[in-house]
């Protein structure tokens, strides 16, 4: 007979699970799902109640065949991947797979990985969990549904090889939408009166003017700021109130995923998907000298819930550590929102006397730094509030009152171990105010200046990876699993560019998202996806039926779908309207796509073939990039024999022919144009290549294959001509922090070797 057979989704998990059952089981690993949609067609009979056909995922035939050898005769199988519905869907999978006359099917839940956890949830199996699995089914139903049946209709309006998604065509909507509201937006102009001060005794400070006849101050321009300084000059300046107060505040609760991205990338630097990838690996095992343990909880979750034993360790150890004034009478626990998912605790150490000072010999320093933030953050949440003092000085002068106000922090509590990007830029705030001074009210004071300061209004920041995280999250779009993934394939798909640690949408971003607005509004509408959202966990909790919510889905999708097949206005003939006139014969200068991305073209052809690259200026206006003369110094196109031009494509320029649309062939300005050898080969198969130093459109260095635009190999990071000591990869990439300097890694998706530069 045949040991107990426990399945687990990640290969990394085997080593440490077989540490803690020891021979008692055979562990194997599905490693990530085995089955899933057909890859070439959609996959789901509309017609017969939205039933899915899976098919084993090309290169899963191997795992398969060594899932069976590991179960051999076996009457129990144990199926423990991840603790959410793509794992409950992996289980099920593996069920189908596995299944045989006499045999049990057990589903068990490691939402930590220690050798208690372990060992109880082996104890107490469940059975799989059927809703769970339709919530994961019916989110992949709809994501097929809206990808499989949108995209086609782009490759034929737009160009092929377009993708349209559920839920990240939503998250382009917002880009796009925040930088036409900057575009749109005028600034307006307004002024500040601040007076430098002093009282009977040192410091001096600096108070704002607010009121004037006790109604807040609004100073329009130059003219105004003038009279209203001339008034105060002349004026006494005498305190009216003082006002003290203690503030309590209460710490943070344990990170939930998306929490954990957001602090993630504003206080280490470190991309949504990076945190994901590292917060992995923490949570499968780390090898502690001999002994693999899981540090942290489960990564995947929406809770704020922790238990009672956790909160109780961590009460022990700032007893210890911090003493008595720092510690809980009793644990402290934190409300979840109504509509989130408790299925697991927050993140949290799965035990907090691994400390991160243990701990760090043993990890690498992605690993150490985001262990720490997490450890730093749960132990926080069960420390004392920190009290801080407030001081409010309001002051006469005339008819005009000015205020200054300042804070000192009385006692740390928690925030003497842990403070979010938030509390440091506060920090930062009060420490650049200066200290108030001790002052009583009826006091006169000196005036030393006044200093008039002219400002304008400022338009909505660009979203960055962290409050685009916090946008989704707060409009209910996607879950926690998701966003990592969002953020990466709407950069992989070229419809947005993170420069400077912004987003920034492309033309074709904004072309992919206004035709979807267009012929899919309830699709790319942010409340209609919420709600999808909403359904979904309704689903898991067998509050509604999937078949019911896939049918009025459908219903309205399918008329979107028949109107845009016929309506979508086709950017690949007619083009979108610019409102821009041709310079040649004066008819409409239209947007078009081709395959080195949007063009204008004279809306004229054939008869008139003038047609530009363009960029548009800060307010979006379409402005037409002009050739640059000789720059293929007397260059003829090797096909049709015409004059070869320069055009700007999305990783800079290249040679066209002048004679398109009739010829429509391009090359390379690897040599003799804007580009400087790095010396490294493409590393793309089959390709002669070499890796140039280039500049995109807005002026920012990257790194793309000599042979663009038959190569569009790029890079950010400046390529280093050295195999990887570790995975093999061809090259190796320099990257400068501002934690570490200047650092030589491995590019490779999975490779962590890093060495100093």
């Amino acid at each position: 007979m045949s040991k107990p057979l426990v399945i687990v989704e990640s290969p990394t998990k085997v080593k440490t699970i077989k540490k803690y059952l020891g021979d008692q089981y055979n562990v194997a690993s599905t490693v990530g799902h085995i089955k899933d949609l057909p890859q070439k067609e959609l996959g789901i009979d509309v017609e017969n109640g939205f039933s899915p056909k899976y098919v084993t995922i090309p290169g899963k035939q191997k795992v398969i065949k060594a899932l069976k050898a590991a179960a051999g005769n076996a009457t129990e199988i144990y199926l423990a991947p991840d603790p959410d519905r793509e794992g409950e869907a992996i289980a099920w999978h593996a069920a189908e797979v596995l299944k045989k006359k006499g045999r049990q099917f057990h589903r068990v839940l490691f939402h930590e990985l220690t050798q208690n956890s372990v060992r109880q949830a082996l104890s107490k199996p469940e059975a799989l969990n059927a809703n769970r699995y339709k919530a994961q089914q019916t989110r992949r139903i709809l994501d097929r549904l809206v990808g499989y049946q949108i995209s086609p209709i782009l490759w034929k309006k737009v160009k092929y090889g377009l993708s349209a998604g559920r839920v990240q065509s939503v998250a382009v909507r917002m880009i796009c939408e925040r930088e036409r509201a900057i575009q749109a937006f005028e600034p307006e102009e307004y002024w500040s009166v601040t007076a430098q001060l002093m009282g009977a005794a040192p410091p001096d400070f600096e108070a704002k003017l607010a009121k004037h006849k006790g109604k807040k101050i609004s100073i329009p321009d130059e003219t105004a700021a003038m009279k209203i300084r001339d008034e105060l000059a002349a004026s006494e300046f005498v305190v009216d109130k003082i006002t003290k107060k203690t503030v309590r505040r209460r710490p943070y609760p344990p990170f939930t995923t998306s929490k954990l991205q957001q602090e993630a990338i504003r206080k280490l630097r470190f991309s949504a998907k990076k945190t994901m990838t590292v917060a992995q690996q923490l949570y499968e095992g780390v090898d502690l000298g001999g002994e693999t343990v899981g540090l942290i909880t489960y990564m995947r979750t929406d809770s704020t819930r922790i238990s009672a034993e956790a909160a109780n360790e961590a009460r022990d150890l700032i007893l210890n550590t911090h003493g008595k004034d720092y510690a809980l009478d009793k644990p402290r626990f934190f409300a979840n929102k109504n509509r989130t998912q408790d299925a697991h605790e927050a993140i949290r150490p799965t035990s907090v006397f691994h400390t991160p000072e243990k701990v760090k010999p043993f990890l690498s320093r992605d690993q150490l730094v985001l262990y720490q933030l997490i450890w730093q953050r749960f132990v926080a949440s069960q420390m004392a509030e920190a009290l801080i003092d407030q001081k409010s000085i309001a002051i006469a002068a005339g008819d005009y009152q000015l205020t200054v106000s300042g804070s000192t922090v009385k006692f740390a509590g928690f925030l003497s171990l842990y403070q979010s990007a938030d509390d440091t830029d506060e920090a930062e705030s009060r420490k650049d105010k200066g200290k108030l001074p001790e002052i009583a009210e009826k006091q006169h004071l000196s005036l030393l200046e006044l200093m008039p300061r002219q400002h304008f209004t400022a338009p909505p920041p660009r979203f960055s990876e962290a409050t685009l995280v916090k946008e989704l999250e707060e409009n209910g779009i996607g879950r926690p699993s998701t966003y990592a993934a969002i953020l990466t394939t709407i950069r992989e798909k070229g419809y947005v560019e993170l420069l400077k640690g912004n987003f920034h949408p492309t033309e074709l971003g904004f072309i992919i998202t206004d035709l979807l607005v267009e012929n899919f509004p309830d699709i790319l509408n942010v409340d209609f996806t919420a709600r999808l959202e909403d359904d979904l966990d309704k689903v898991e909790a067998d509050e509604q039926e999937a078949s019911g919510l896939l049918k009025r889905f459908y219903e309205l999708f399918e008329q979107r779908l028949l109107a845009a097949a016929q309506n979508m206005l086709s950017v690949k003939g007619l083009g979108l309207p610019t409102g821009f006139k041709c310079p040649e014969c004066g008819k409409q200068a239209r947007i078009k796509v081709g395959k080195n991305g949007p063009f204008l073209a004279c809306e004229g052809y054939p008869e008139c073939s003038w047609s530009r690259n363009y960029i548009r200026t800060e307010k979006g206006a379409i402005e037409p990039v002009e050739p640059s003369e000789n720059a293929s110094d007397g260059e003829v196109c090797e096909k049709c024999g015409k004059p070869m031009v320069v055009k700007q494509g999305r990783y800079g320029e290249f040679l066209a022919c002048s004679g398109y649309p009739e010829c429509k062939h391009t090359r390379s300005l690897a040599s003799g144009g804007p580009a400087t050898s790095t010396g490294v080969q493409c590393p793309q198969k089959d390709c002669s290549g070499e890796i140039m130093e280039r500049k995109s459109r807005r002026g920012k260095i990257f790194y793309g294959c000599s042979r663009y635009p038959d190569c569009t190999f790029a890079l950010w990071d400046k390529p280093v001509d050295r195999q990887c000591p570790e995975c093999g990869a061809p090259y190796l990439v320099e990257k400068e922090t501002k934690k570490d300097g200047l650092v030589i890694k491995c590019a490779q998706k999975g490779c962590g070797y890093k060495e100093d530069g």
